[in-house]
C-alpha cells in the first residue's frame, strides 16, 4: 500500500535523475580493458547500484587480481569525468525535473542517496542546477556499507528528519531496491529504458514514467 502521508522522497541519482548509466558503463569497460579482464554482462549487472569501490573490491576478489581497488576507482573516475564533460547529449531523465520541482513546491523534503562519489554527485547537481531543491545529499562511497545494504537509506531518512513510514525511495537497480526493502522504506522501481538487466521485482510499485508518481504526491 502506497504511504498516504509522504513527507520525504529519497532519490537515487544514476538512472533516476540523470541518464548516466551508459557513460558509467563505458568508463567501467575502458578500465576493465586497461587491466586485461573480461567482465561478462551477467557479472556487470550484479555491480549495478553498488559503489565503485565495492564494485572493484568484488572484481579484484573474483579475478584474484594483485591490484589496489582504490587505484582502480581513480582510474575509472578519470574516464567517467572525460565522458561526462565531453558528452553534450547527457540529460536528465524525462519528467524527473518536473517531479523534483513539484515535490519541492509542495514542501516535501528531498534527499539524494546515490552510490556515486560525492564529486560526481556535485558535478551532476551543479550542471543541472539541482542543489536548491535537495535538503541533503549522501554518497555511498562515504559509507561503511554499499547497496544492497540498507545503511544509505537509513541515513537518508535521518537526514530528511522524517519517519520511515512517511518516506519513499525511487530506485532503478535491484541492489538499490533491496537496500530500500532492508531499510523498511516503501520503494518505487523506475524502469529506465536505458538500463538493462534489472528486474525491479522487489519494488513495491514499478513505474515507467514519472507522471503517475507526480499525481500521487
Amino acid at each position: 500500500m502506497i504511504p498516504k502521508n509522504i513527507k520525504c522522497v529519497i532519490f537515487d541519482m544514476d538512472g533516476v535523475i540523470i541518464d548516466s548509466e551508459e557513460i558509467h558503463k563505458k568508463a567501467y569497460y575502458e578500465t576493465f580493458t586497461s587491466i586485461g579482464v573480461n567482465v561478462s554482462d551477467k557479472l556487470y549487472k550484479t555491480l549495478t547500484g553498488s559503489s565503485t569501490i565495492n564494485a572493484f573490491q568484488k572484481l579484484v576478489a573474483h579475478f584474484k587480481l594483485d591490484l589496489n581497488p582504490e587505484k582502480l576507482v581513480i582510474n575509472k573516475r578519470k574516464r567517467y569525468i572525460n565522458f561526462f564533460e565531453n558528452d553534450p547529449t547527457l540529460h536528465l531523465v524525462k519528467g524527473v525535473e518536473e517531479l523534483i520541482k513539484h515535490c519541492y513546491n509542495k514542501g516535501i523534503t528531498l534527499v539524494l542517496a546515490s552510490s556515486s562519489a560525492m564529486v560526481n554527485i556535485d558535478r551532476v547537481f551543479d550542471r543541472f542546477n539541482l542543489n536548491t531543491y535537495f535538503s541533503a545529499k549522501i554518497s555511498g562511497a562515504d559509507l561503511t556499507e554499499s547497496k544492497p545494504h540498507p545503511e544509505i537509506f537509513e541515513k537518508a531518512a535521518l537526514l530528511g528528519d522524517t519517519p520511515k513510514e512517511n518516506c519513499i525511495v525511487i530506485e532503478d537497480s535491484d541492489n538499490g531496491i533491496k537496500a530500500a526493502n532492508a531499510a523498511g522504506i516503501y520503494v518505487f522501481g523506475y524502469k529506465n529504458p536505458m538500463v538493462e538487466g534489472q528486474t525491479l521485482e522487489n519494488a513495491d510499485f514499478i513505474l515507467n514514467n514519472f507522471k503517475r508518481l507526480k499525481k500521487l504526491l
